[in-house]
């Protein structure tokens, strides 16, 4: 999935600083809804991926919870590890 596109699909630009308040709301329960009806795991992952960069992704254990998920929730759990890891370095910032 491109991170341009979505950005697009879900708030209509790539740059969220022009996103008003009541479009970005509205992008994340877009967002969210689609995450929640999303069949296939590498899309689903994208968008847990981008809902967690906005702050609003429900947490792996949750998200990913069936049990043919657990790749998923791995990755996802790897995912927040690393990303605390760099921010913990300074890094990405």
């Amino acid at each position: 999935m491109d991170l341009e596109l979505l950005l697009t699909h879900y708030f209509g630009t790539v740059d969220l600083e022009q996103v008003d308040e009541t479009s970005l709301v509205l992008g994340q329960e877009k967002l969210a809804l689609d995450f929640g009806t999303e069949q296939e795991p590498g899309r689903r992952f994208a968008l847990w991926v981008l809902m967690e960069a906005l702050g609003s992704a429900p947490v792996p254990a949750d998200a990913f919870a069936k049990p043919e998920e657990a790749q998923l929730r791995s990755a996802a759990e790897e995912y927040l590890t690393t990303a605390w890891r760099m921010e913990q370095r300074g890094e990405g910032e």
